[in-house]
């Protein structure tokens, strides 16, 4: 039986969502609270590798469950009761045999929060940037706007991933203000390691004052991470949405 797991988690205490020699991740304690389920060893595989201290509302997950042990509500609820508390699964659903989270996914979308006031709340500091200086939210908008389309974004991956294509399709960018909140939203085909933070960290510069937006279109054309920022903190980040 094919089982698709929709999950949420607070990545803080996390490596990421990989599985890692002598770190604690999702995925390890996904497996782990599998392998007292079922009795056996059981690989799962989610749709996204969130880094270390990032959160998700929506990582989609599937694995290969042993015949008729379980039914797919048993399954959740079974897991819920294993799994810590800063990890639920919020939905269970059978699937067909060659449902694969990664490679049949349409899109990521991902969410940024930062905390654009002068103090930090003790409920918001695990979640949120907080820059203190007023940043100008239309001009960061505007820098979205331009990451929209067919990009190479070698510029904003991490140093020393080994991928095939540094070329990305951004479908939407763009910033909102709640209160002494800002709030990015970006969906793509897939994103690289680090690649939204350092676009956020592109654009916090640009709603500083520090650039105008024209730094984005000189960063992806350019293809020289140095020359882009240092990512933003990975507590911000949320993976929200995985579209099939």
């Amino acid at each position: 039986m094919r089982i698709k797991l929709c999950l949420e988690y607070d990545g803080t205490n996390y490596s990421g969502w990989q599985w890692q020699v002598e770190q604690d991740s999702i995925q390890a304690r996904v497996e782990a609270a599998l392998e007292r389920l079922f009795g056996e060893r059981i690989r799962v595989h989610g749709a996204g590798r969130t880094d270390a201290g990032v959160h998700a509302l929506g990582q989609v997950a599937a694995l290969s469950a042993p015949p008729a042990r379980f039914a797919v509500g048993e399954v959740q609820r079974a897991l819920n009761a294993l799994l810590p508390d800063d990890i639920v699964v919020r939905d269970a659903v059978e699937v067909g045999e060659n449902f694969d989270p990664r490679r049949d996914a349409r899109s990521r979308v991902y969410e940024y929060h930062i905390l654009n006031q002068n103090l930090a709340s003790p409920f918001d500091y695990r979640y949120c940037w907080l820059i203190q200086e007023p940043l100008e939210r239309q001009a960061m908008d505007a820098a979205a706007r331009l990451f929209v389309g067919e990009h190479d974004f070698a510029a904003f991956r991490s140093l020393g991933s080994e991928i095939k294509t540094t070329v990305r399709h951004i479908y939407g960018s763009a910033w909102k203000r709640e209160g002494s909140r800002l709030l990015y939203r970006v969906e793509a085909n897939s994103f690289m390691r680090h690649m939204v933070r350092t676009m956020v960290a592109t654009m916090v510069e640009v709603g500083r004052g520090k650039v105008s937006s024209a730094i984005v279109p000189r960063l992806l054309a350019g293809r020289d991470r140095a020359q882009a920022p240092a990512a933003a903190p990975a507590r911000g980040l949320f993976l929200v949405e995985v579209c099939y």
